[in-house]
């Protein structure tokens, strides 16, 4: 049996044969030899790249980077090994990692620039505002970014610099926001040095060394499970725009843009105050109802991918009990609790395998860190920024084509200009 598919046009009897590549993937294009194209908005059976960093199987809930399960990256490693990984596809030796740990936590940053940016914007303004209008700043600081289009070396060694440039400029976007101080980054862990440069944004009074060494871990730990989801919609504008050989700092700003949205980056901050809203273990079967009614929204559940439990949902509870350990139980836990135990044995809620992801849990644990809830989209899109990077020269260091979908045009037909 040949690897094709046969596909006929029952309105002319036209057929095509197609083939059919080891992935399971065909070429879309040839549908216009039958004079038709194929409607997908959101592109959830559209391929729009051949991509070696991420692997996901939605309904085995299985994540892994570059083959290696996202629960034994998130527990025995780093997140600068994981940066690693992500772009140079293997895990880096010692002194590998050395070198680019060095690379990245003592890389030249401008941070007065920053800082100028940043104040700029008008008091109380969202950090993810100021985080996307920075990253197009820095595209114009860095010149050379243009010529790292063609460039492979130029845009791996790209990498260290704008992660330490996103820490700084996503520190003082939040500290800005809640009209506190920002610190300075220190430490040899890269979440870590985003905690001291968050200043007094997470701790006001200041942070003991042990809830600090927590916190750190905890937040090395989220930075792993958000650092790439291959073809997220943020993703897919980072690739879309590059496309056009626009320059990798340019391609973040679309890129966080389209994390930004509620839909996508926002959704842990609308878990937070969903449970602000419940307030009370008490309400959780109230509300439970008000969801199968229609009446109430229950975020923080179901995936667009996953129709298991995802696998980041796991490893986050984990963090949140050593976090609680040490900043004490915050009340919205129970509230989360009591939801999660009822709708995982609820026939309503189980056969629509509305099982919590990734955002259910985030939010609860970065504000018992201390974060403000502003601060939750800007936590995802630091250590995204890695993710984003490596798609980008990934698809820079193969045959591509500036993305141009077609359309399916419902306008009106030719008329012409009234008389005037």
């Amino acid at each position: 049996m040949s690897d094709t598919l046969t596909i006929t046009d029952n309105r002319t009897g036209q057929t095509i044969e197609v083939p059919v590549d080891g992935h399971g993937a065909f070429n879309a294009s040839e549908l216009k030899k039958l004079g038709v194209v194929s409607f997908d908005q959101p592109l959830l059976a559209t391929a729009t790249a051949h991509s070696a960093i991420t692997y996901i199987d939605g309904e085995a809930g299985i994540l892994r980077y570059r083959g290696y399960p996202i629960d034994q990256l998130a527990e025995q490693t780093s997140f600068l090994e994981v940066a690693y990984l992500l772009a140079y596809g293997e895990l880096g030796t010692a002194a590998q990692l050395q070198a680019f740990q060095s690379a990245v936590l003592t890389a030249e940053v401008d941070t007065d620039r920053i800082r100028r940016h940043v104040e700029s914007f008008p008091a109380g303004s969202h950090p993810m505002a100021v985080l996307i209008s920075g990253y197009a700043a820095l595209g114009a600081l860095h010149q050379e970014a243009k010529a790292a289009v063609h460039d492979a070396a130029a845009r791996k060694e790209m990498l260290p610099q704008a992660m330490a440039e996103t820490l700084q400029l996503g520190a003082l976007a939040i500290a800005a926001h809640v009209g506190q101080s920002a610190g300075t980054p220190a430490g040899d862990s890269y979440a870590g040095q985003f905690l001291r440069a968050c200043g007094n944004a997470i701790a006001p009074k200041g942070m003991s060394e042990e809830k600090l060494a927590v916190f750190s871990r905890a937040l090395e730990v989220l930075f792993i499970l958000h650092a790439d989801h291959e073809l997220n919609a943020g993703t897919n504008a980072m690739r879309a725009i590059g496309s056009a050989e626009s320059d990798a700092y340019s391609s973040l700003a679309g890129a966080a843009a389209a994390l930004y949205g509620p839909l996508h980056g926002g959704a842990n901050e609308a878990v937070l105050k969903m449970l602000a809203k419940i307030g009370d273990v008490g309400n959780v079967p109230a509300f439970i109802e008000s969801v199968k009614n229609r009446d109430g929204k229950l975020m923080g559940f179901g995936h667009r991918v996953y129709k298991n439990f995802d696998p980041r949902a796991t490893v986050i509870k984990k963090v949140v009990d050593e976090v609680f350990a040490v900043s004490g139980k915050d009340p919205l836990l129970a509230v989360a609790l009591e939801l999660e135990k009822i709708a995982l044995h609820d026939e309503y809620f189980v056969s629509r395998k509305l099982y919590p992801n990734v955002d259910f849990y985030s939010g609860i644990a970065y504000k018992a860190i201390g974060f403000d809830p502003a601060a939750f989209t800007v936590l995802f899109a630091v250590p995204r920024t890695v993710g984003w990077l490596t798609h980008y020269d990934e698809m820079m260091s193969a045959e591509f084509k500036i993305t141009r979908p077609a359309q399916v045009y419902v306008g009106a037909g030719e008329r012409p200009l009234p008389a005037r």
